[in-house]
């Protein structure tokens, strides 16, 4: 297998998705993790219109359909230039036709003399364990969860309920590529929903519309951790929420609107 979610061809924006993107739905489909994540390279290659460096603070990807496991086409562009504030906009398509789309903002990077009781200090996320977690239903060890390593603290994604893992990709996102910070903690924050399921995947289906993330800093290191909880509605919605940290403490949060039903409906 290709060691790479995706395999850059010679058009800069074309890419060929490897099986590490295949989500546990379907093994025709990519997870919403890698593909998001490809539009956050697409719109780290954006260059900038504020002063100075620039910080995304919000990534909202719109899932207008699914993603099969194949050839896709990403692009982005700068769609609201400013000094201090920009909007990027970005698009993946596959088979002709978009699939997602990206809405991010970047606000610009400079040192602000805050006072004291403004800053809030961070608090480190609990350790590392030492190895990584063990998985013994097949269907948790093909596709995107593979390509991941897990390292749960609380919960485990084969039993339903709330749960906090620290994880990393196994494989770059491009091939011959260092994915960027943003780009690894935007592949891990699409994962809220299925870490923290309260229904069996054979009887139900809880898919994601949309993935918001929020960021109040930069993220480092290969790590992310993610503190995942879910809350259904008994008419067909909910929501999953996550809580993002880097190995000083915590970066941002996601969330996931989700739609919800039964598999027989």
């Amino acid at each position: 297998m290709p060691d790479a979610f995706y395999l850059p061809t010679d058009d800069p924006g074309r890419f060929v998705a490897t099986p590490h993107t295949q989500g546990p739905w379907n093994a025709d489909l990519q997870h919403a993790g890698p593909p998001s994540a490809l539009l956050a390279r697409a719109v780290d290659e954006v260059a900038t219109s504020v002063d100075g460096p620039a910080q995304v603070t919000r990534l909202t990807v719109e899932i207008l359909g699914a993603v099969p496991v194949g050839e896709v086409t990403v692009r982005a562009a700068l769609a609201r230039p400013g000094r201090s504030v920009e909007l990027v906009e970005a698009e993946l398509s596959a088979a002709g036709r978009p699939v997602l789309r990206a809405r991010v903002w970047r606000i610009r990077r400079t040192p602000v003399d805050l006072p004291t009781g403004a800053i809030t200090a961070p608090v480190p996320p609990p350790p590392r364990p030492a190895s990584a977690s063990e998985v013994s239903e097949p269907r948790w060890q093909t596709g995107y969860l593979r390509a991941i390593e897990w390292r749960f603290v609380e919960g485990h994604f084969e039993r339903p309920g709330p749960a906090s893992v620290w994880a990393r990709q196994r494989v770059p996102l491009v091939a011959g590529e260092e994915p960027s910070p943003l780009q690894r903690t935007v592949l891990l924050a699409d994962s809220g929903n299925g870490l923290s399921r309260l229904l069996e995947m054979a009887d139900w289906w809880f898919i994601n519309t949309e993935l918001t993330v929020h960021l109040h800093r930069r993220p480092h290191g290969e790590w992310i951790f993610v503190r995942a909880a879910t809350t259904l509605d008994p008419h067909g919605s909910g929501l999953a929420e996550t809580v993002l940290s880097d190995a000083t403490g915590r970066v941002g949060r996601g969330a996931q609107a989700l739609m919800v039903g039964r598999r027989a409906d």
